[in-house]
C-alpha cells in the first residue's frame, strides 16, 4: 500500500497541490444496525506533527482514545458532524453519510479551502472536495479524522448501553453480530435500532 509521504495531491487535479489549508473527512457507523453515524473534519498543524496516524480499524481502542487527545490538542482545528436514526430511515445511510461529513466541515472554526473525503463519494461542499479510496491509510488528516469519529461513536454506543443494555452495544457497537442478532431476535428493535436496515426490518415485521 503506498505511504502518505508517496501520496501526491497533485494528480487529484489543478491547484490541490498548491497552498491552503485542507481538511481531511471520514466516518464511522455506516454498517451498524443502531446508532447515529458519525463524521469527522480535521485540519492538521504542519508544525506539530503526530506520529502513529492510521486507519482506526488498525488501532486498538486505548491507541485511538490517546490520539484522539493528541489530535484535538494538535490539530490546528477539528470538528464532529452525526445523522441520527432518524434521519439515516429517512433519507439511507448514504445520504446521512453525506449529511453527517457536511456537518463536520460546516463545524470547523477554521474553513478549509480543500477537503478530502475517504473512499469514493463525496459530500457537496462550498470548496472543492475528493475522495480518495483508501485515504484513511494514506492521507494523515483522513487518518485523524478516522480516529475521532471512531472514538466518538464508541462513547456514543456506551450511552446507548446504558439505555439498552439488553442488546450489548457496549461489546458489538451497533454491528450485527450474532450476539446482536440474537438479542434483537429475543427482545426486537429498541428505538436505537435502525428500522430500515434489513434486519431490524424483518424483527418488526415478523407476524
Amino acid at each position: 500500500m503506498p505511504s502518505r509521504k508517496s501520496f501526491n495531491f497533485e494528480q487529484l487535479g489543478f491547484g490541490w497541490d498548491g497552498p491552503g489549508l485542507i481538511a481531511g473527512v471520514d466516518e464511522a457507523g455506516r454498517g451498524p444496525l443502531a446508532g447515529p453515524v458519525v463524521a469527522a473534519a480535521v485540519i492538521l498543524d504542519e508544525l506539530q506533527p503526530i506520529r502513529g496516524l492510521a486507519d482506526s480499524k488498525a488501532l486498538s481502542p486505548l491507541r485511538r482514545e490517546r490520539l484522539s487527545e493528541e489530535i484535538r490538542a494538535k490539530a490546528l482545528c477539528c470538528a464532529l458532524g452525526s445523522a441520527s436514526v432518524e434521519e439515516i430511515d429517512a433519507i439511507n445511510i448514504l445520504q446521512a453519510t453525506m449529511l453527517a461529513m457536511r456537518r463536520a466541515v460546516t463545524a470547523l472554526r477554521i474553513l478549509p479551502h480543500r477537503v478530502v473525503v475517504d473512499g469514493n463519494r463525496v459530500p457537496t461542499l462550498a470548496m472543492p472536495v475528493a475522495a480518495i479510496v483508501k485515504g484513511d491509510a494514506l492521507v494523515a488528516a483522513i487518518s485523524a479524522a478516522s480516529i475521532l469519529a471512531k472514538v466518538e461513536r464508541d462513547r456514543l454506543c456506551l450511552t446507548l448501553h446504558d439505555q439498552h443494555p439488553a442488546y450489548g452495544f457496549a461489546t458489538h457497537k451497533g454491528y450485527p453480530t450474532a450476539e446482536h442478532l440474537a438479542a434483537l431476535q429475543r427482545y426486537g428493535a429498541c428505538s436505537a435500532h435502525r428500522r430500515t436496515f434489513g434486519p431490524v426490518r424483518r424483527v418488526i415485521e415478523r407476524p
